[in-house]
């Protein structure tokens, strides 16, 4: 197998739902990301990208029809690379860098673009197709934005609750209390905020044109635990999960750019060395990662005491702490650049996130080992392991 090299990362701010980007096409931000990856490989001829690999949560509006190739055709790589994209949900671009991975690992492909899009706030209502031509009675708009719509009847009712109730269930069942998730979405909003005072995330993110947006647009930096207890519970009387310990709704993209050795993109950053699946019951969804993680450590042939950093994307504070808990990990080098309770959870867009800041923090620190994991809906977890190519 060839070594596969993480060279270079990029995304837009993210933007909260209706906000900022809420006026922005998917596909275009799509092709922003590609674009600029591309570009900031100096001497990259376009027409030498291989294969565009993009993941997509919804593909219901505007990103369907295959929005890798929409994104690729708009900006303005030849018609002559191949696009595809991927839906595993949360997991999507992540899900992306790991096909993309696998054509450069088996010599199928020297240079890929991989990443993922998400426009939570341009997310189409949909209809049920109708079974009469003039059906008698009235018929209900769907929200495609997040979460299950048009449920099969034959799914048992437990696989089919809403994420928060899910959540509610596994940290019932791990015993992650209330203090332990504002205390967790306290710590992402204010990494994240210093994060971005410090300069780190200025190389990471690309401006979108004609977009007054310079950092993520969920931050909360002036957030106190005070102001996150007094929050209530959303989808439980007598809950835990609030609006501030669940990640919000966004819009965002991201790419990576991956390559062989000698595929001429210069000195790499990051060396993928394991890559996990793992899937449990539906209604455990946010406790994938663990066993997925797990499985990418052991293929390449380390354990967590080898590990410098995680990036685990924060679906739920509660979900996030149970993982963590269960890796025996030092919280502290777990998001240590703020998380997606912060930063945003543009589904399809999220994987790329983590795994681009996962290279950078390797790069910042010198930690040789990082994880990458991401929880998925539907009971799916993803996980990759880097490698720092600079130590």
């Amino acid at each position: 197998m060839t070594d596969v090299f993480v060279y270079d990362a990029v995304r837009t701010p993210f933007g909260r739902y209706g906000g900022a980007l809420a006026g922005c096409r998917p596909d275009d931000l799509a092709a922003l990301v590609v674009r600029a990856v591309v570009e900031r490989a100096a001497g990259l001829d376009p027409a030498s990208v291989d294969e565009i690999v993009l993941g997509n949560a919804n593909g219901a509006g505007e990103d369907n029809r295959n929005v890798a190739r929409m994104a690729g055709l708009l900006a303005g790589l030849p018609p002559s690379v191949p696009a595809v994209t991927i839906n595993r949900l949360c997991g999507s671009s992540l899900d992306a860098v790991m096909v993309a991975s696998r054509l450069i690992a088996l010599g199928e492909a020297d240079v890929v673009v991989a990443g993922g899009v998400e426009s939570m706030s341009r997310s189409p209502w949909v209809l049920p197709k109708a079974e009469k031509p003039y059906p008698p009675g009235d018929v209900t708009l769907v929200s495609t934005a997040l979460g299950w719509r048009l449920v099969n009847p034959a799914m048992p009712a437990a696989w089919t609750v809403s994420l928060g109730e899910a959540t509610e269930l596994l940290r019932e069942r791990e015993g992650v209390t209330r203090d332990e998730q504002d205390e967790f979405a306290l710590r992402s909003h204010r990494a994240a905020a210093a994060a971005w005072d410090s300069g780190f995330y200025d190389d990471l993110v690309v401006a979108v044109p004609g977009v007054e947006l310079v950092r993520d647009e969920s931050i909360r930096p002036d957030t106190t635990l005070e102001r996150l207890a007094g929050l209530k519970p959303v989808f439980r009387v007598g809950g835990t999960v609030t609006a501030g310990n669940a990640s919000p709704l966004n819009d965002g993209a991201s790419a990576v750019l991956l390559g062989n050795a000698s595929s001429g993109l210069g000195e790499p950053v990051a060396r993928i060395a394991g890559r996990g699946v793992a899937a449990n019951e539906p209604q455990f969804f946010g406790f994938a990662p663990v066993e997925a993680a797990n499985l990418a450590l052991k293929r390449a042939g380390i354990g967590w005491g080898d590990v410098g950093a995680v990036e685990l994307n924060e679906a739920f504070a509660a979900q996030s702490v149970a993982c963590v808990k269960a890796w025996d990990v030092d919280p502290a080098i777990v998001n240590q650049y703020g998380g997606a309770l912060a930063i945003g959870h543009p589904l399809g867009a999220s994987g790329t996130r983590i795994l681009g800041t996962l290279a950078r923090t390797l790069q910042t620190t010198g930690k040789r080992w990082g994880v990458a994991a991401i929880c998925i809906g539907v009971g799916q977890g993803l996980a990759v392991v880097l490698e720092n190519a600079q130590v």
